[in-house]
């Protein structure tokens, strides 16, 4: 049995879309799909209620993220055999038929795996934007190991890569290791770097995190985490916010060793505040140029 726990607040068009994706797949009958509904206002509820085939679950719109997975999870572990497995998925997200078949697929062929996704665009060419997160502690950044493909790769990527942390856009995880390793941590990350967190203490654990180019999810250019139209107050402390610096001081002390738990603090203001110079040069140097 796959749960597909799928966190949604609104966008009841992309509710739709998702469900059917997952109607559609060659595993449609070992799925169970548990939609948990953080307060919607669009009608989401109705239609949830009208699905024979659709777990509905009622949240009061302060689950956030992390909340609604972890409502979902204890659903799934309530219900569960040996052997199953839990999607995290997003509700604006589709994909092809064979999908939850190719996730499971690569996770068994690795010894039980946890497996993400690409992610597709379809107005771009080549249509791969993202692969999965690289994670570097010491110096607090994040990125994209797209970013480190040339041309060639993104036109032609391997089956598979390794990568630092798993995002909730589509990642399959074995029961188990819910069971052996821990839920979610949504006291100190309700929203953004949840996923992460518990992907990279799955990793610390010996989990491999794998990503498959051959399981894709489609999604459009922007994904939510958008905090260009922000005030600086809201970007640096919104919940809404993926530069929130109180969860990302979390998250980095949480997922560090020891020695980086401590210093996290420190490192975080060095590394923003040389960051910040290096783009003021670079806006500088622009400026001059025109």
């Amino acid at each position: 049995m796959i749960f597909v726990l799928i966190p949604v607040f609104n966008r009841l068009p992309h509710t739709k879309r998702v469900v059917e994706a997952l109607r559609h797949q060659t595993l449609a009958d070992e799925i169970r799909i548990v939609i948990i509904d953080d307060g919607s206002t669009d009608g989401t509820a109705s239609y949830l209620e009208q699905q024979h085939d659709v777990i509905g679950l009622r949240g009061n719109g302060n689950l956030w993220w992390g909340g609604a997975i972890q409502k979902g999870l204890k659903y799934a572990m309530a219900h569960h055999q040996s052997g199953d497995y839990v999607l995290f998925l997003n509700n604006d997200t589709w994909f092809d038929s064979d999908y939850v078949e190719t996730l499971i697929q690569v996770s068994r062929d690795a010894g039980g795996a946890a497996v993400g996704s690409v992610i597709h665009e379809d107005d771009k060419d080549p249509p791969l934007t993202s692969i999965g997160p690289r994670v570097n502690l010491n110096r607090i950044a994040v990125w994209d190991l797209f970013n480190e493909l040339s041309p060639e790769q993104i036109r032609n990527p391997d089956p598979t890569y390794q990568v630092d942390a798993l995002s909730g856009r589509g990642t399959l995880y074995p029961i188990e290791m819910f069971e052996r390793y821990g839920h979610m941590r949504t006291f100190w990350l309700p929203h953004y770097l949840a996923d992460y967190e518990i992907a990279m203490r799955f990793k610390r654990a010996g989990v491999p995190l794998l990503v498959s180019s051959h399981a894709a999810v489609h999604s459009p250019p922007v994904y939510g985490n958008d905090v260009s139209n922000m005030t600086w107050r809201a970007r640096l402390f919104s919940r809404r916010s993926s530069s929130n610096i109180v969860r990302r001081l979390a998250f980095y002390m949480l997922v560090g060793s020891p020695l980086q738990r401590i210093t996290a603090p420190a490192r975080m203001a060095c590394f923003a505040f040389l960051r910040s110079i290096h783009q003021l040069k670079i806006s500088i140097k622009g400026n001059s140029l025109k």
